[in-house]
């Protein structure tokens, strides 16, 4: 990329038990300039995560003052919990030319495409509820009355797949990673994306 190239917001959201974490993991480790925004959130830190990792883990009133204080570049209440993107980080990330997957809910990523119509906000659907609410009981974190309402909450998150540019049935891990690392790649391919990273090459074919 080019000095010039300004970065990319990538939104990959999914329902509860859809598959995005490993899918974007992946993602982030097989692509240069590529990285994962880190939420704020005052969910409660599950044994298997990192604070600064997985998310910034806070307190309600700590998230309340960076809300107050504007620091916020969308925010959204998911499953009671508070979860929030932080505006500073991803316009420094942005200015130095690397794109950002945004891993936010269906709310976050509306208002995503509000601020920067250019975004790009896919969506990861299960292959069938069966298949999800199985995937949620194999992680073994929640209880059967959790689990109900996550389900719940899902078919209302994916009641939301037309406001998004791409969908991606997460069925098979490598096919839905393919379809995730094409979307990527076509992105940028974009005219507006290599009119900047090709100018020295356009420049000597259009030289008379």
């Amino acid at each position: 990329m080019t000095d010039n190239y300004i970065g990319r917001l990538i939104v990959i959201a999914a329902p509860s038990g859809g598959g995005k974490t490993s899918l974007i993991e992946k993602l982030i480790a097989t692509n240069k300039r590529l990285v994962k925004s880190i939420s704020y959130t005052t969910r409660p830190k599950r044994p298997s995560e990192e604070n600064s990792v997985n998310y910034n883990f806070v307190t309600k009133n700590e998230f309340q003052e960076l809300l107050d204080r504007n620091l916020f570049l969308e925010h959204a209440e998911v499953y009671g919990c508070e979860y929030g993107t932080s505006k500073l980080w991803v316009e420094n990330q942005l200015a130095k030319g690397i794109d950002i997957i945004l891993d936010i809910d269906w709310q976050g990523a509306r208002s995503i495409k509000s601020l920067y119509p250019k975004s790009i906000n896919v969506f990861l659907l299960p292959p069938s509820i069966k298949e999800l609410k199985s995937r949620l009981k194999n992680r073994g974190q929640d209880s059967e009355d959790v689990i109900k309402k996550r389900i719940k909450l899902a078919k209302d998150d994916i009641s939301h797949y037309s406001e998004f540019d791409y969908v991606v049935v997460n069925d098979s891990f490598d096919a839905a990673l393919h379809d995730l690392q094409a979307i990527i790649d076509s992105l940028r391919l974009k005219n507006d994306i290599q009119k900047i990273k090709q100018a020295k090459l356009l420049q000597q074919l259009l030289a008379e």
